[in-house]
């Protein structure tokens, strides 16, 4: 009955004017950013923090949380009517959306799309209504030794959710906590690696670091790359789904549903890795697998419901623990931070209006994004033909104010614009940003609570192997490094990377 009681307070908390708005602005700039490729929620959500400072902190979450899954659905529209899709989860969705829309069958696909999102969405809205408070109770017996673990295990899953070299996001880990380091220590009150600057004496930004790698990097990436659009259809009909269709779809749903409630807690899961393995289950249960490739809808159906249940079911170890299973749940744990919430178990007790309010708003959300988005599909068709030069002038401008609002300084615009350099270069030389905003975020926790443990243990280093929760982690983190290290994995991963490139 806890249950019930707390997801009334969640609806009260979420069907309040402001909260109900705010839900209705991220998951309609959601879907905006996931039309528009080249930018997607991770820069979007950066770019926005900034904005978030005059907002009540579940209002905030509200917001970032609607864009996150509402680009889900919006990247899904392009994959089916330009075979470019607006978010990586949408790669697989492109496969055989786009081949339905090239026969005249786009409404189909996207009626489809919609359906499997907001049928996964709502049970990965239950999931995390039952089982995220579980986690929490049980995550309160973590003392700061435990706690410390769960944070090398965060680090050890920051180089799983990274591409490519393996060397290469170790090194990024790296940069990251180094980052993290810079400013004052609290302890001794000394300065770190400050260089004698100044502004730097309060350590470096959160959302300078999180605008500057995303936001900047990814406008320089998109410029060179200069991708072109070319829509399949400029009217779309026929939006919704035959009885055959139904017959087809109600099965690939609950299947990708499943699937990607289980991976989206996983770190390095989500969204991505959801719609991959459910279009690779899809192909493998289907009585025609010939017909994958050429416009299957259960290649549709499957995938989106998918990666909209990873997206959603991420933010359970978000809320209950304080470790971010992507980029977008660790600019989400940024966000609190920001707002003087500090992440992990204690959040479902100590702001359990924030907690229960962002649940529901999820639920509210995806009937949004269901009841909105095929009615507006004209809407976004037309969007899709806006040429990304005119955009990325606004973005540039948008940044620039978002980071001088901070604390009032062009320091921080000059900080932000050395971090768009990095982040730029970083994707030159195939190594992503996010495993290093992970580290960056985790590792003065990481700090904070190593000390804690050590002076608890008057400095005896076998607290954290000792103890038999923290030395189930630091082994869990051991077992999930030798893993990805494992020579055919090791290959099977850098091959991929290199096929995507």
């Amino acid at each position: 009955m806890d249950v019930f009681a707390n997801l009334l307070l969640g609806l009260q908390t979420a069907l309040s004017f402001d909260n109900l708005l705010y839900c209705f602005f991220g998951v309609v700039l959601g879907t905006a950013i996931g039309v528009l490729p080249g930018l997607g929620p991770t820069a979007t959500i950066a770019m926005l923090l900034p904005i978030t400072f005059g907002l009540e902190p579940v209002t905030a979450m509200i917001m970032l949380a609607g864009i996150f899954y509402g680009a889900q659905y919006g990247g899904s529209t392009t994959a089916i009517l330009v075979n470019l899709p607006g978010e990586a989860s949408s790669v697989v969705t492109a496969i055989d959306g786009y081949q339905m829309a090239r026969k005249g069958q786009a409404g189909r696909a996207l009626a489809t799309a919609a359906i499997g999102s907001f049928f996964a969405g709502t049970v990965a809205t239950v999931l995390i209504a039952f089982f995220a408070p579980l986690l929490s109770a049980a995550a309160l017996k973590f003392g700061p030794a435990e706690y410390f673990s769960l944070m090398v295990l965060g680090l050890a899953a920051s180089v799983v959710l990274a591409h490519g070299s393996l060397l290469h996001a170790i090194g990024m880990v790296v940069v990251g906590l180094l980052l993290g380091l810079v400013g004052t220590d609290v302890t001794s009150g000394t300065s770190r690696y400050t260089f004698g600057i100044f502004e730097l004496y309060d350590g470096i930004g959160f959302v300078v670091v999180a605008m500057g790698a995303f936001a900047l990097g990814e406008i320089a990436t998109n410029l060179e790359s200069g991708s072109s659009r070319a829509l399949v259809t400029k009217k779309v009909t026929g939006l919704f789904p035959t009885r055959e269709d139904w017959k087809r779809i109600v099965a690939p749903i609950l299947r990708g549903t499943a699937l990607g409630s289980v991976l989206g807690i996983l770190p390095g899961g989500g969204a991505m890795l959801s719609s991959f393995a459910a279009y690779a289950l899809e192909k493998r249960v289907s009585a025609h697998p010939e017909e994958f490739g050429q416009g299957a809808i259960e290649g549709v159906a499957g995938p989106e419901a998918a990666n909209n249940a990873g997206a959603q079911t991420s933010f359970i170890p978000m809320l209950t623990l304080g470790v971010p299973s992507n980029p977008v749940m660790a600019l989400m744990i940024g966000a609190l931070i920001m707002h003087g919430i500090q992440p992990g178990p204690s959040v479902i007790h100590q702001q359990p209006m924030l907690f229960w309010g962002l649940i529901v708003s999820m639920w509210l959300g995806n009937l949004m994004l269901l009841v909105l988005n095929l009615p507006l599909i004209g809407l976004w068709v037309r969007m899709i033909a806006v040429p990304y030069r005119l955009l990325y002038p606004a973005i540039l401008v948008f940044c620039c104010i978002g980071a001088f609002s901070l604390a009032n300084t062009v320091f921080d615009i000059y900080l932000m614009a050395v971090f768009g350099l990095l982040g730029y270069l970083f994707r030159k030389i195939d190594c992503e940003p996010a495993p290093m905003m992970l580290g960056f975020i985790l590792g003065p926790m990481m700090e904070e609570y190593l000390r804690r443990a050590l002076l608890i243990s008057k400095g005896d280093m076998s607290v954290f192997v000792t103890r038999p929760l923290s030395a189930v982690l630091l082994l869990l983190a051991v077992v999930l490094m030798v893993t990805v290290l494992a020579p055919a994995i090791r290959f099977k991963r850098e091959e991929a990377f290199q096929k995507e490139g």
